[in-house]
């Protein structure tokens, strides 16, 4: 039987992830002071002890997910997969499973995204979900009037549409709205710029191997 691996993105963190690793095992130990070290501040110390507002800051997310899914995979014993893939920032974790990037250099990536996104985040406040069993027609219709709310150079308002999203009707065959933990940077106008500077000013730093899985 072949396995794949799928690394989850932001909105999968919870307090107190990754403690009972760091509590039990050498290697997981080494690997959250390693991360501590190369980031610059205890991120293992909100993992384990932080509420869940500040697991929602951007900058703590996605390394905190990152980290926990690569010592998590690491942790794994028997079945090797022959397949990594990941959602967004999973993307991160599956690229460093595989080989094709070193710990040191995904977790230093990930950071330089995390700050670029936090930053947008103070920029325009905003958030993410998940509609469930729902048309897409319907959600897009719902929520396209949010569209125009704004000055022309900065015509979508991620607040304003969620906030429609929370207000359609159950008759319209919503089935479950979903807030998720996450801060969402993606649409917002001003992370293109400080995302695309931040990461062409690592990219020249970065070393890319060949995965190291069995494919086929």
């Amino acid at each position: 039987m072949k396995h794949a691996y799928i690394f989850p993105g932001q909105g999968s963190q919870f307090p107190g992830m990754g403690k009972e690793y760091y509590d039990n095992s050498a290697f997981s130990h080494k690997l959250f002071e390693q991360a501590n070290s190369i980031l610059g501040f205890r991120l293992s110390d909100i993992m384990f002890s932080g509420s869940e507002d500040d697991l929602k800051q951007t900058r703590v997310t996605q390394p905190a997910i990152f980290l926990h899914s690569i010592i998590a995979y690491k942790s794994m014993e028997g079945t090797k997969p022959q397949m990594v893939a990941g959602h967004s920032l999973g993307e991160f974790s599956a690229l460093c499973a595989n080989g094709t990037l070193s710990f040191e250099d995904a977790i230093k990536l990930v950071s330089i995204r995390a700050e670029a996104m936090q930053k947008a985040c103070e920029i325009t406040p905003s958030t993410m979900a998940a509609v469930l069993a729902l048309l897409l027609r319907i959600l897009l219709d719902h929520v396209e009037p949010a569209r125009r709310v704004g000055a022309p150079s900065r015509p979508l308002r991620s607040m304003a549409r969620m906030r429609r999203c929370w207000s359609i009707p159950k008759w319209r065959r919503r089935k479950r709205l979903l807030r998720l933990s996450a801060s969402l940077a993606t649409e917002n106008v001003g992370f293109e710029r400080p995302g695309e500077c931040d990461q062409r000013s690592s990219k020249g730093s970065i070393e890319f191997g060949q995965s190291g899985l069995i494919g086929g």
